[in-house]
């Protein structure tokens, strides 16, 4: 009986200590302008049961683009789990007009949105997996190493936020319903500089979720992605959520460190004005007043 819980603490300190990338490589498909590779990219993934929501080509990178899907079998989970599970509700998928394909890689990605939720959702996140790689192809992982076991409480260093960071939160409504049409109408207007790339709602759960373009020259997502790398375009769009009547969107030295975590410190401090322009961009998008120094 020793011998086995032996075992059993040995298998489990090895799962959580195996390293994990943020994406996977694609099959490279040819050449051709980024509408139609995002097209091309679409017809695959309905062709395996995903439900195209949005495409995002962010202002500043022309050749970049990215195809945001969900799974029905993820959203069930979402939805029983509850809460900022929401934010988890699209897969992405990044194209580049010369064929590169590359898609988020789920266990990385759920392991740290969920959380301590990440065993109710396991099995649809596994049943994820190998639908994307008949879809896109099953290439070599790349973008950083996270241990697994450290994902659900990721930070890139000692004193940066987690998930949970009260700087994520942006705004708070009297109620869902007033959330929810606030960034609706924020986003219909572009406020910000901003536009609505896909939304998920469950208006029952009293969730819902927003995939944000940041289109400004100055402060939107271009500059600061071409200073620290445009392959991981899979990490994009940025999300704003909500969760009752608060809006919420994962503060940018969790989230960009998350996308992007085999960043170098002078690359973090190359863009160290990203974090608070993201912040007073999306509390724009979230109804919040005016920040007053």
């Amino acid at each position: 009986m020793r011998t086995l819980i032996l075992c059993l603490v040995l298998l489990c300190t090895a799962q959580a200590s195996v390293a994990l990338p943020p994406y996977m490589q694609g099959a490279k498909l040819p050449a051709a302008d980024l509408a139609s590779q995002m097209a091309e990219v679409e017809k695959k993934l309905q062709a395996e049961g995903f439900t195209v929501i949005g495409r995002h080509t962010p202002k500043g990178l022309p050749e970049h683009g990215s195809v945001v899907v969900t799974d029905a079998a993820v959203l069930e989970a979402l939805r029983a789990i509850g809460g900022s599970a929401i934010v988890a509700a699209g897969i992405r998928v990044g194209v580049r007009s010369d064929g590169t394909v590359s898609y988020m890689n789920p266990e990385y990605w759920y392991r740290a949105y969920l959380r301590g939720q990440f065993d109710a959702a396991q099995a649809a996140v596994q049943g994820v997996q190998p639908r994307l790689a008949r879809a896109l192809g099953n290439g070599v992982g790349f973008g950083g190493d996270v241990p697994a076991g450290d994902l659900a409480n990721y930070r890139y260093m000692i004193g940066m936020e987690r998930f949970d960071s009260r700087r994520g939160e942006l705004h708070a409504h009297a109620s869902f319903q007033d959330a929810l049409n606030v960034v609706r109408a924020n986003l219909a207007s572009g406020v910000g500089g901003t536009s609505k790339v896909y939304e998920v709602v469950m208006p029952e759960r009293e969730v819902a979720v927003f995939g944000v373009a940041m289109n400004d020259a100055g402060n939107g997502e271009g500059w600061w992605v071409n200073k620290i790398g445009a392959d991981h375009v899979a990490g994009l769009p940025y999300e704003v959520f909500i969760v009752g009547n608060k809006v919420y969107a994962l503060y940018a030295r969790y989230r960009i460190a998350l996308a992007w975590p085999a960043l170098g410190m002078g690359q973090f401090m190359g863009i160290i004005n990203a974090p608070s322009a993201i912040r007073d961009t999306l509390a724009r998008v979230a109804g919040a007043p005016p920040a007053t120094d």
